[in-house]
């Protein structure tokens, strides 16, 4: 499906849709409970749907209703304890989503069950390392990585783990939802500098709102090396389901509104956003304040509205995923943005930094990458063109937010990827004021 995106000003209120990252963390950890959760998810989108389905492969009922999910729990391995056991070698299809495969790997290796994972798209070529070396020296057997189908047996052991902290925020992540299978503490030192912490935090949050006893401080370790020591108790504190669980804003997908109303003439707000997440991305609000746009929030309400915008340089090691917004931004503020420390834009649905650039690049922008950086110089006006948004989501919603302020239409091949996240995104674009035609 290609989308041709014509200029024009945006304005107007929409509501944000539910945090992914947050909707995986949940599920998973509703399936691990002794007892059902209903989530509250206003919105899913295909990464959501491929975590459902893979618990539901597993042996967890994971229903949708109105409101969202019913997660019926994996069962006991007896009627008194709470350790779960999975369905016996299960077909995991994951889809495209990362957060899928590196969260539910440790998953299944710490419940015993043994699977076969798949999925599409670049997932296969996804690096998995360390978390691989991890599980493999855990106890557990799998076959080589880099294609697909993955197959994973045996049962994870260890209950202490070091990793690098150069790597994806994704595999702490996992062996921490992991932990209320295992069968005592679970201690992971992770290396500093961390990537992506407050994706990290957001998982200890999350398992805090699910009853974990999950700790985390600053700890050097034997051999001298800097890390975050992160203890999760599941064995003292098992998983408590809290009934009715609710999935926040996310910040990731309501950044590409935001941005949007730091170019329109227009004020542009977002509703249903939590203004004290812990999640990284609501760092855009300080990202757009060092643009130039005014802010202002009450409640759960942000809205934006247009001021002068100047070029900015700010270190994204911690909010990758806004880069491709903050780059559409960058093109009409004066003088030239640096978006610094954005290497693991490179692992991601696509290279982000050459499909970043190249988008922006095909609509009249001067976009260059030096290193692990991108430099954006503000030209203040796009031409529009022809984009391929390349299989992701988020260059494909970059370019039609750049393209209601370019001088001509901008037709977006692939615009399709949206679903994986946003499968709204294109009504909402026109909800907004937005003028938008299907071509395929």
């Amino acid at each position: 499906m290609d989308m041709t995106v014509f200029p024009h000003e945006l304005g107007g209120t929409v509501e944000a849709i539910a945090s992914k990252s947050v909707a995986h963390r949940a599920l998973i950890l509703a399936a691990l409970c002794p007892s059902p959760t209903d989530i509250v998810c206003n919105a899913t989108s295909k990464d959501i749907d491929a975590t459902a389905r893979v618990l539901t492969a597993l042996g967890a009922k994971v229903m949708r209703t109105e409101a969202g999910f019913h997660v019926e729990p994996l069962q006991g391995t007896s009627a008194t304890d709470n350790i779960r056991q999975g369905r016996k070698n299960a077909v995991l299809d994951c889809g495209e989503s990362g957060s899928t495969l590196r969260f539910m790997l440790p998953v299944v290796a710490a419940l015993g069950s043994g699977a076969s994972f798949t999925g599409q798209g670049r997932l296969a070529a996804r690096p998995l390392s360390p978390l691989y070396e991890l599980l493999a020296a855990g106890g557990c057997m799998l076959s080589p990585q880099g294609t697909f189908p993955l197959t994973l047996s045996g049962k994870l052991k260890e209950r202490s783990f070091r990793i690098p902290g150069d790597v994806s925020s994704q595999f702490v992540s996992g062996l921490l939802l992991a932990s209320p299978l295992m069968a005592g503490p679970v201690r992971i030192l992770v290396e500093e500098p961390v990537e992506s912490r407050p994706y990290i935090n957001l998982t200890i949050d999350t398992m805090q709102r699910f009853g974990i006893d999950v700790m985390s401080a600053p700890e050097t370790a034997e051999d001298g090396t800097r890390c975050l020591a992160i203890m999760a108790s599941p064995a003292s504190t098992p998983p408590t389901s809290p009934g009715t669980f609710v999935v926040e804003g996310d910040w990731s997908n309501a950044a590409f509104w935001l941005c949007a109303g730091a170019l329109s003439e227009h004020p542009v707000s977002i509703t249903g956003m939590d203004l004290a997440s812990v999640q990284g991305d609501r760092n855009i609000l300080g990202a757009l304040a060092l643009f130039g746009a005014r802010i202002s929030r009450k409640d759960f309400r942000v809205t934006i509205v247009h001021d002068r915008l100047d070029a900015i340089s700010i270190d994204v090691h911690d909010i990758p995923d806004l880069v491709p917004a903050l780059a559409a931004v960058a093109c009409y503020a004066k003088g030239t943005t640096h978006l610094t420390n954005a290497g693991r834009l490179r692992l991601k649905e696509s290279d982000r930094l050459k499909t970043c650039a190249a988008a922006l690049n095909a609509m009249g922008a001067q976009v260059t990458i030096e290193d692990d950086s991108l430099a954006i110089e503000g030209t203040g006006s796009l031409s529009g063109g022809t984009v391929d948004a390349a299989n992701d989501h988020r260059i494909a919603m970059a370019a039609a937010i750049a393209a209601t302020k370019a001088d001509g239409p901008t037709k977006i091949v692939g615009a399709e990827c949206v679903q994986k996240s946003y499968p709204a995104f294109f009504e909402d674009l026109s909800s907004l004021g937005g003028v938008v035609r299907k071509e395929s």
